[in-house]
């Protein structure tokens, strides 16, 4: 009785540790398919503020509570299961796909670019900010901006767990979803509410903290300002090295084996000259598309005699 005793605690304490194994190879998977997906997290997070903006400030923590479960709603319910069965039943479609949404990338960064030198944006809030359906209308319109942004997010992360039975792949992919919306909508609430957190440390007794609240007041623009120009840069670079790794995937190997020969030796500079010629593929890229959209634009537009 002793002897299986011991052999159901043995198969127990085996089974505890592949459980435990495969929560850490989940987690690890998570954790890779996170980190690609960094560019078009950054510019989330750079571009859902604006639509707060002129809000009443007693609401916008609310507001971004409403979008962020509408992006979690977007990636659980719409496009994680989309993306489950193309990868079983038609996986040879993720690399053109990928391959797609890294033009979209390139050609949002190239876009945002070129409105930085003509001037004005083409992502700034709506103005219908004031009436009774004002929430409803910044909620509608951030949540439809945000389901382009998520549909890439999650692309990216399956890509990087594609070899992972079904089961695994579900359950990554919601990690990576649920952790993302978390740290995109977190870092949005702490933005928005950073002047009112510099404003009330502004009006302490203490002089430290008057130091630090108008400190960090003062500093909200230009912190919008970087993060905004590194979601540009971030954009560019993912969105080119997605297209330079799917062209060697798809057959083309000259542009991929063009990058690898002039990459040094070293694993720093190597990753240094890779991210370079990444940004200067996304932006070429992303230049010939921003061109021709505004020359279809252009086309469409009514001619006025």
């Amino acid at each position: 009785m002793s002897g299986g005793l011991a052999a159901l605690l043995d198969d127990v304490a085996a089974l505890a540790r592949l459980a435990a194994a495969s929560v850490d190879d989940v987690g690890t998977a998570a954790g890779r398919a996170s980190a690609k997906a960094a560019g078009v997290i950054v510019d989330d997070a750079a571009v859902t503020p604006r639509y707060v903006r002129g809000l009443d400030p007693r609401r916008e923590l609310s507001v971004i509570g409403r979008i962020a479960k509408g992006s979690l709603r977007n990636k659980l319910l719409f496009i994680l299961p989309a993306l489950l069965l193309l990868s079983q039943f038609l996986p040879w479609l993720l690399t053109p796909l990928l391959m797609l949404g890294g033009a979209y990338l390139c050609f949002e960064g190239a876009e945002k670019l070129w409105e930085k030198v003509r001037g004005g944006s083409h992502d700034e809030a709506p103005r219908t900010q004031e009436g009774p359906g004002a929430e409803d209308a910044v909620v509608s319109s951030a949540v439809r901006t945000d389901f382009i942004l998520s549909a890439e997010i999650m692309v990216i992360a399956l890509n990087e767990v594609a070899a992972e039975p079904l089961l695994s792949r579900a359950i990554i992919l919601a990690v990576v979803g649920i952790a993302i919306t978390a740290l995109v909508y977190g870092v949005v609430a702490l933005i928005v509410r950073m002047d009112d957190i510099g404003m009330s440390l502004a009006e302490r007794s203490s002089r430290l903290a008057r130091r630090i609240g108008r400190g960090l007041v003062k500093a909200m623009p230009k912190v919008m300002t970087t993060l905004a120009t590194v979601g540009v840069v971030a954009m560019l670079w993912v969105g080119g090295h997605i297209l330079l790794i799917g062209t060697d995937e798809l057959g083309w190997h000259a542009l991929y084996a063009f990058v690898h020969h002039i990459e040094p030796a070293n694993g720093a500079a190597a990753w240094l000259v890779n991210t370079a010629a990444s940004a200067l593929l996304g932006l070429v890229v992303g230049a010939v598309v921003v061109a021709l959209w505004h020359v279809i634009d252009a086309r469409r537009q009514p001619h006025v005699s």
